[in-house]
């Protein structure tokens, strides 16, 4: 049995409020930490991998394995449908790897409601302000003037979900924020629920202390 149980490690927050360069920061720290590449029925942009940054799957596909129960969660989105394969979750769950997921409060709602929601953390970012946020949109060259209306437009609705998760950051600094996340996941790997060999631990205290009786 591992030292420890795999953490579900959600980042979510508006487009543009970092959520991506703090994921991958994260995992420069940790190497070892997973990340839960998700399914999408949208067409690969210019530079993307299926299975790298995400799997590529007919939206028959995807609705056959969300009836199946094998997506964690799945939303609809811009037209396009993403979801999270349950079945790498688990086996990280159990080898005592952290999963890490670049998700929105949809997903992240989902994924606290499932079977494995005692191993979640959850983490929302937020923007120093609504200009810097379209200002950051603006300056990755990704987007269309129209796509980053409907991001900004969407926005809101996202950051009203601030408070349904564990941990709110405001994405002021970038390093500063990253130093943080690494000290909020150091802390919760020590969390009792993520710790199986506690209680073999405690019943051998307790005979030693039953056995000097």
């Amino acid at each position: 049995m591992p030292e420890r149980r795999g953490l579900l490690i959600i980042l979510s927050s508006p487009s543009g409020a970092g959520k991506s360069t703090l994921a991958r920061a994260l995992r420069d720290w940790d190497p070892t930490i997973r990340f839960s590449v998700s399914a999408t029925t949208r067409a690969p942009r210019n530079g993307e991998t299926d299975g790298r940054e995400y799997h590529f799957v007919d939206e028959a596909a995807f609705k056959r394995a969300v009836a199946e129960g094998e997506m964690l969660e799945h939303a609809h989105v811009f037209g396009h449908f993403y979801g999270s394969p349950a079945a790498p979750v688990r086996k990280a769950i159990g080898e005592g790897c952290d999963m890490l997921f670049d998700i929105d409060w949809q997903g992240a709602q989902q994924i606290k409601e499932s079977a494995l929601r005692d191993h979640v953390l959850s983490i929302f970012l937020l923007p120093p302000s609504i200009e810097e946020l379209r200002r950051r949109l603006i300056s990755r060259g990704q987007d269309t003037d129209e796509t980053i209306a409907r991001r900004m437009q969407r926005s809101w609705d996202e950051i009203s979900h601030w408070d349904s998760y564990h941990y709110v950051l405001v994405n002021e600094d970038l390093a500063a924020t990253a130093e943080r996340l690494k000290t909020i996941v150091s802390a919760e790997r020590l969390r009792r629920s993520q710790q199986p060999n506690l209680l073999e631990h405690v019943r051998t205290l307790q005979r030693e202390f039953e056995d000097r009786s």
